[in-house]
């Protein structure tokens, strides 16, 4: 047999029958994936598809729409509305809840962006899919309550990314972080990489962050970006403005990503529900720590955090405890804000 083949492959929905037995969030994985693989090919056919430029609308968070945004979400919805495990959908792209017509209802609740980093799909940059998965409280019909809850509550997080390979990253509630990469030839997510893990070294020094909002920062994220620009080694800069994008890279080669909250977005920019969750479960899963930074009077975990609506906003300071660390010492040194030592 030819070492090209794998006769024995292990698939995403063979692996999440095998790590939980729970039939039902194989089907919710299941009709995830079915619903990249349509954005994948949506995404790899925009320009012949015609499907560059803006729809003519905003979405809930007053981002200009794309056409690939709003195909991207009606592929997301339709695909778990009509998976019969889902209750109650949030997306970045609709004002309110989707809540799922009785007779298709499950007990699921998820959380999704569903093209996140849009604003560079002309330019052909990568751009990923964002979820979070919740189930239902007990006794609950599946409504909103069930996902306005801290990121402890989330049993499932990942995200897909969308560039020279499709790779789907996710991870289970207190377990391991896993890496699936689609092979087209069979049209299957396949295994490729197991435990994923921050560099135990701290990895390459890089830091990531949009240094157009430094007017606005605090003073200890100023002096956090001047220490990796121009300490004894300055780091080297990476940022893409797709969070899927530069957050798949910190956890693979290391460093930090920063979106912090400042004078002109005191709440943050990156939704909570759907940017912010998810990624620090797969962050601090893989060995890295997920905070806010200095919000509302204190240094916070991303996961303690409770949206208060829908579409809630969040600080995030990501990555691994060495560059992590830095920040923190400068909240510590420039603000007297108590800093946990990593």
């Amino acid at each position: 047999m030819s070492d090209k083949f794998d006769a024995d492959a292990l698939t995403l929905s063979r692996f999440v029958m095998a790590s939980t037995h729970d039939h039902d969030l194989v089907i919710l994985l299941n009709s995830i994936a079915t619903s990249c693989k349509l954005i994948t090919s949506a995404v790899q056919r925009a320009g012949v598809a015609k499907l560059y430029g803006l729809a003519g609308e905003v979405n809930s968070t007053g981002d200009d729409q794309k056409k690939l945004d709003v195909l991207s979400n009606d592929m997301m919805i339709n695909a778990l509305v009509n998976s019969g495990v889902c209750s109650v959908l949030v997306s970045e792209e609709n004002d309110d809840p989707i809540v799922v017509p009785p007779g298709k209802q499950g007990k699921f609740c998820v959380a999704f962006d569903p093209l996140d980093g849009s604003s560079n799909i002309d330019c052909n940059v990568s751009v990923g899919t964002i979820f979070s998965v919740y189930e239902r409280a007990p006794g609950s019909d599946g409504g909103v309550d069930d996902l306005l809850r801290n990121g402890s509550s989330c049993i499932c997080a990942g995200y897909v990314a969308y560039s020279s390979a499709v790779e789907l990253v996710f991870t289970f509630r207190g377990g391991d972080v896993h890496g699936f990469t689609l092979d087209s030839t069979i049209g299957e997510f396949v295994h490729t990489r197991e435990k994923m893990l921050f560099p135990q070294d701290g990895g390459k020094t890089i830091y990531s962050c949009n240094e157009g909002n430094s007017v606005h920062w605090d003073d200890a994220i100023k002096a956090s970006v001047e220490e990796f620009k121009n300490g004894k080694k300055p780091y080297s800069a990476r940022y893409v403005g797709s969070m899927v994008a530069d957050i798949h890279r910190t956890i693979l080669y290391g460093g930090i990503y920063l979106y912090p909250a400042d004078n002109k977005s005191p709440k943050g920019k990156l939704r909570l529900l759907y940017e912010g969750i998810p990624m620090a479960m797969i962050i601090e899963q893989a060995g890295g720590i997920a905070s806010t930074g200095y919000f509302q009077g204190k240094i916070q975990r991303v996961m303690d955090l409770v949206p208060d609506e829908i579409h809630a906003k969040c600080p995030i300071i990501m990555g691994g405890k060495r560059d992590v660390q830095v920040v923190f010492n400068h909240y510590k040194d420039k603000m007297g804000v108590d800093a946990p030592a990593l």
